[in-house]
């Protein structure tokens, strides 16, 4: 066993390797804070004919570390939470791009939460317990990693922050890197301007180094050598042949404008060089004289389709860099910093309670909110104490958006972190729950796909949410940045294209207000993003995002005037309105065994909640019944108010005077000496029980016990009359 602590964020943290899991092919166990997860790396034999890199990562956070028992009928962990499917995808992501090039192996990397800490998420230790596990084993991998997560609260940056530190910040980043560069980004903020967001990564990184050192010496104690791996080559004369073949037809093909007929030319191209080489192949003479010579030989034949398949796409790659890196037009004419053509409107379908539908260029998004009550809040389980959310947001990506087959299935982990990129830009633009009542839902339903569709989607939720009447403090916008670099030149692009994301080296999200940055999601498909770069994205980022508010605003001008919400609620949606009663007259509301509660939503239509605190809330489907259910309710808890009069109830009578309902449930005393302005022997000769009497509040005691005058109203009726 070995282990070596050091600190982060002025706070120990350690890596042990050797005691748990020694099975793998490197585990190593992370602590900090008294919180510990184990994460184990492993890799399956080679599969012949792997043209990919099959990573998969998993984070689980288990019941037990954090001293609970599951829910449900089996009482066990089932599949992976919303938080342990997105802290799983960073940890891919930060992974992947550094992995060798001719390295498709099959490999497992699992963090196991053992143990958690109430105040922390254990989420940054699965990161660097990935980083190390990998490192430490003989899986090719260049060099270690860190990762941590920057806040800013109160204007001071914090290093792996208390949750209460993470919801308070109004800067919220997870930042992974090497040495002298990032690997990837994602979070969140509050409007916060680029160079406040830039200062954080680089303190971020800064953050990150004493994890490398840790890292690095625990490789140069323990370390495993590593498997060497054969970068894949081609053979020069194919490569030359294929050139010959295509290489002018994919520049005629790169520069058509529209998706659907630029892969269709390159599926040709494909489809006509494969038949010639395959054919050439097939026809040169072979003589078989085993089983084992037929089958090495169709072998030959697959690899030599294989081969010629990543030459074609090695060529279109190569081909659309060097025009850019050239200064040419890109594939669709636009200039490194141009966006494409955009339009929007806003409620396409009447009965929505709120939609969008953006459009920007070949991506299209058609996104609805739909508003809803208490009941709608969403239940959070996890390492924090159980809590309900009343905001978020859906996407869905089918088959049809880029014109695929395939089975319609439930969210994939893509879809899943899609929609987390874009619940996070609008998070921070929502108005506060006083001001807003309603639960909201956003769908993004993307119909047409090439390129930034996660952003098409913040921009669509913008139109979606203004249209419903919901009150967002500003409009966002987002755009997704492109990097093409090689042979040290390089160029950063505005608002790419599905091609520039597949063949380029960078996908960086970034969406924001007129005022900063929302949310802000960096992936790389290099080892690394230098700081000029970096800085170079976020400015030409905040140009391109300015620009599409611009046009956004500028297509809705009739139907969202000054580009902000609707003053009202839309109609279509339900209505809400909140009411406080004193926590003592809650019984009252809700009846034996509920029944006046029940009674008052099914005479109305409303939905009510009641909370301890005397907040009720009332949902109902228009204003007609929540009017209705709020009078229903005010009728019941109506108080007492001295010097007032009221029609009541005779419900008792007593030897000393009666008991009268002046309102449901709330009785007084009328007292034998108040019924009448002469002596009465017995209260039966004035009112028996079941009578209505007219009288007069004469006071409410402290306890709340009311008196009542039925001569006081007698007294006052007759001064009205003789006035």
């Amino acid at each position: 066993m070995d282990k070596i602590e050091f600190t982060v964020g002025g706070r120990p943290m350690t890596i042990e390797t050797g005691r748990l899991a020694r099975q793998s092919n490197g585990s190593v166990v992370v602590e900090y804070e008294n919180a510990a997860v184990l994460v184990t790396v492993n890799s399956a034999k080679p599969r012949v004919g792997i043209d990919f890199f099959p990573l998969t990562v998993d984070y689980v956070e288990k019941t037990y570390a954090s001293g609970r028992i599951p829910g449900g009928f089996f009482k066990r962990e089932g599949r992976l939470s919303e938080k342990e499917i997105l802290t799983s995808r960073f940890i891919d992501r930060a992974l992947r791009p550094l992995f060798p090039g001719g390295y498709n192996d099959d490999t497992q990397v699992t963090a196991t939460v053992l143990s958690a800490n109430p105040a922390y998420d254990t989420d940054m230790l699965g990161f660097v317990g990935a980083s190390a596990a990998v490192s430490l084993s003989d899986i090719p991998f260049p060099e270690p990693i860190g990762a941590v997560r920057v806040v800013r609260v109160d204007g001071e940056l914090v290093i792996n922050p208390t949750f209460e530190q993470t919801d308070a910040a109004d800067i919220n980043l997870i930042v992974a890197g090497k040495r002298n560069a990032l690997v990837m980004v994602e979070g969140g903020a509050r409007q916060a301007s680029e160079a406040d967001v830039l200062g954080a990564l680089r303190f971020a990184h800064d953050a990150i180094q004493p994890m490398l050192d840790a890292q690095q010496e625990l490789m140069r104690r323990v370390g495993k050598s590593k498997r060497q791996v054969t970068p894949p080559e081609f053979d020069r004369k194919l490569e030359e042949k294929i050139e010959a073949l295509a290489l002018e037809r994919i520049r005629e093909a790169s520069q058509i404008v529209a998706k659907e007929a630029r892969y269709r030319a390159f599926d040709e191209i494909k489809a006509e060089v494969l038949e010639k080489l395959l054919s050439e192949y097939r026809h040169q003479p072979q003589e078989f004289r085993t089983l084992a010579e037929v089958e090495e030989a169709q072998a030959d034949g697959r690899k030599l389709s294989a081969d010629i398949k990543d030459i074609l796409s090695q060529l279109r790659g190569d081909v659309m860099r060097k025009r850019i890196l050239d200064g040419q037009p890109r594939i669709d004419g636009r200039s490194t910093t141009d966006i494409r053509p955009i339009t929007c409107e806003t409620r396409p379908f009447e009965r929505l309670h709120g939609s969008g539908l953006f459009t920007r260029g070949e991506t299209q998004a058609l996104v609805a909110v739909t508003l809803g009550g208490k009941r709608d809040e969403q239940l959070i389980e996890g390492q924090r104490e159980t809590y309900y959310r009343n905001f978020y947001l859906h996407y869905n990506f089918p088959p049809f958006s880029v014109g695929e087959v395939r089975p319609l299935r439930g969210p994939g982990r893509r879809e899943i972190g899609h929609g987390a990129l874009a619940e996070r830009a609008i998070q921070a633009v929502l108005p506060t729950d006083e001001d807003c009542l309603y639960t909201i839902r956003i769908v993004s339903e993307i119909f047409e796909s090439n390129g930034s569709s996660s952003m098409a989607t913040v921009c669509g939720a913008s139109l979606a949410l203004m249209d419903a009447g919901i009150q967002i403090t500003a409009p966002v916008a987002g755009i997704a940045m492109g990097l093409i670099t090689e042979d040290g030149r390089s160029a950063v692009l505005s608002d790419i294209l599905g091609d520039e994301d597949h063949l380029g080296d960078m996908d960086f999200k970034l969406a924001g207000t007129r005022d900063g940055i929302t949310a802000i999601q960096m992936d790389l498909k290099i080892e690394g993003l230098d700081w000029d770069v970096m800085e170079k994205a976020l400015a030409q980022a905040r140009e391109g995002r300015l620009h599409i508010l611009d046009r956004m605003a500028a297509e809705t001008a009739d139907s969202l005037p000054g580009f902000k919400p609707r003053s009202e609620i839309s109609s279509n949606a339900p209505r809400m309105s909140v009411i406080w009663i004193k926590p003592d007259r809650i019984r009252d509301i809700i009846g034996p065994g509920g029944r006046v509660i029940r009674a008052i939503q099914e005479a109305t239509g409303a939905k009510l909640d009641v909370d301890d605190s005397g907040r009720l809330t009332i949902f109902s489907p228009d204003d007609d019944a929540r009017r209705r259910c709020q009078g229903m309710i005010e009728e019941i808890t109506q108080e007492a108010e001295v010097g007032k009069l009221y029609m009541g109830k005779v419900k008792k009578v007593t030897d000393f005077g009666a008991f009268v309902e002046i309102f449901p449930g709330t009785e007084g005393l009328l007292h034998i000496s108040e019924l009448a302005d002469r002596r009465v022997g017995k209260v039966e000769d004035i009112c028996v029980e079941g009578d209505e009497v007219m009288v007069k509040c004469l006071d409410v005691d402290p306890s709340g016990k009311i008196r009542l005058s039925r001569r006081a109203a007698l007294a006052e009726g007759a001064e009205a009359a003789r006035n």
